[in-house]
């Protein structure tokens, strides 16, 4: 059993480090603007970043999933913290959450190639 968690967790040590940090270095400027948008302190924004990638590195991340803000719900972010507070964000987080994992109970995945490459090609590079 341990063998086969060190082979699974430690079997590219040095790709793994370096994209790390390469995420690391992208992600800093990315969550501050995105947090400024969404008009919350940056702080705020680096916390969760940060809390986002230590989650996902002890769950076990997929090479296609991201796992980071986007600019899109920073968007929507900005009406839900100015009209009730920054209370609301986290339990919203927290339903999205929810509802992601409810998706994939479901199986919705299926569902996605409805929809057209380019789209989701546009909206993942935005």
């Amino acid at each position: 059993m341990y063998e086969k968690m060190k082979l699974s967790w430690f079997s590219n040590l040095k790709g793994d480090t370096l994209a790390g940090i390469v995420v690391a270095l992208a992600l800093i400027p990315e969550a501050i603007a995105f947090s400024i948008i969404a008009g919350v302190d940056p702080k705020v924004g680096l916390y969760a970043s940060f809390a986002i990638c230590v989650i996902i590195a002890f769950t076990g991340g997929r090479s296609g999933m991201i796992s980071g803000a986007t600019g899109a719900m920073a968007l929507l972010m900005v009406l839900l913290v100015r009209d009730h507070g920054l209370e609301y964000l986290l339990a919203a987080t927290l339903l999205t959450g929810v509802l992601q994992i409810l998706a994939g109970y479901l199986k919705l995945a299926e569902l996605m190639r409805f929809v057209s490459r380019s789209v989701v090609t546009g909206f993942v590079n935005a």
